[in-house]
């Protein structure tokens, strides 16, 4: 970085910056709000239980859960927590290592059974319902390569998590 000589937007990425920064902050208060009436929790919870409930034997690592859920370690062990005072999630070591499982209750489980048909619906409607299969594999295709930059630029210490 140069703030000497800084690489200004021009027209055409200011738009498309004003536009995306509008999305990745109304996309996850929508899915928030949705979430907190219908299921009685945060999107980010109900994420952390759908990841546990695709994985085999519906456990997974701490650490491994924390990438799968795009989240730091720490932010990732205080909503297991949470989730374990709810019944929906138990730790369990994992042997021969300091670490620990995350493992999907079957009151877990059955809160993501209960709870993904209005999440999927909501999804539906605030992302997929104006976009047509081109615009979703476009969408897929820049989402990708965004997600690419930032994993770069936190690992080269030129962005921060």
């Amino acid at each position: 970085m140069n703030s000497e000589n800084p690489r200004w937007l021009d027209a055409d990425q200011q738009e498309a910056w004003r536009v995306l920064v509008a999305v990745i902050t109304r996309l996850p208060a929508a899915l928030d709000t949705q979430m907190q009436r219908d299921a009685d929790m945060t999107h980010f919870e109900y994420f952390v239980l759908a990841v546990l409930s695709e994985a085999p034997e519906r456990r997974l690592g701490l650490s491994t859960l924390a990438t799968e859920a795009n989240a730091s370690l720490s932010r990732l062990s205080h909503v297991v927590t949470r989730l374990g005072k709810r019944g929906w999630v138990r730790r369990e070591p994992i042997p021969g290592s300091r670490g620990s499982y995350a493992v999907l209750t079957d009151a877990g489980y059955a809160k993501v059974v209960e709870a993904a048909p209005a999440h999927v619906e909501t999804v539906q409607r605030l992302v997929f319902d104006g976009l047509d299969e081109h615009r979703v594999r476009d969408l897929a295709r820049i989402g990708s390569v965004l997600v690419e930059q930032i994993d770069k630029g936190i690992a080269s210490g030129t962005g921060k998590a």
